[in-house]
């Protein structure tokens, strides 16, 4: 058995972040997820026990994607949704924590990007008008974010 500091690390914290990468035409780069085959999703990821959220997002990028942030215009978009995390996933995290607070980015890049997909977390990747995006994500949250991108001014853009 594992001392208990072991255990307690090796648990994700219910923090995450998404990031919505999207063109300035808004296309939205969708991932779909290796463990669970035609959930697409934006790139997303739990916090780290010393990370900032900005931290966590320039890293789950980078992981993801292949993305360097510091090439383009991410941004804390301020929203921050708690939801109940799904039964078949609660086992990554302490016993008794059933929701995850989950607090959205977007990361403007001037037009589609060259994309290096980790293949233990995503089988593929594609470039979607906002519109089939919202459509193709499982998540609330991440429909929700993709509406806020619509909705909202040019001023992300």
């Amino acid at each position: 058995m594992l001392p208990e500091s072991r255990r307690i690390e090796s648990y994700k914290i219910p923090v995450s972040v998404l990031v919505v990468v999207y063109t300035a035409d808004l296309e939205i780069l969708l991932l779909e997820r290796a463990d669970r085959d035609g959930f697409w999703q934006s790139v997303t990821g739990s916090s780290e026990l010393t990370e900032s959220l900005d931290q966590t997002a320039v890293r789950e990028l980078s992981e993801e994607t292949g993305i360097n942030a510091s090439d383009y215009a991410l941004s804390d978009w301020k929203i921050c949704n708690e939801f109940e995390i799904f039964k078949h996933w609660r086992g990554r995290y302490a016993p008794g924590v059933t929701h995850n607070m989950e607090h959205v980015f977007g990361l403007v890049v001037p037009e589609r990007v060259s994309i290096k997909i980790s293949p233990r977390e995503h089988t593929q990747f594609g470039w979607f008008p906002i519109e089939e995006a919202i459509d193709r994500v499982f998540s609330w949250t991440n429909a929700d974010a993709l509406r806020f991108l619509l909705d909202t001014d040019s001023s992300l853009r």
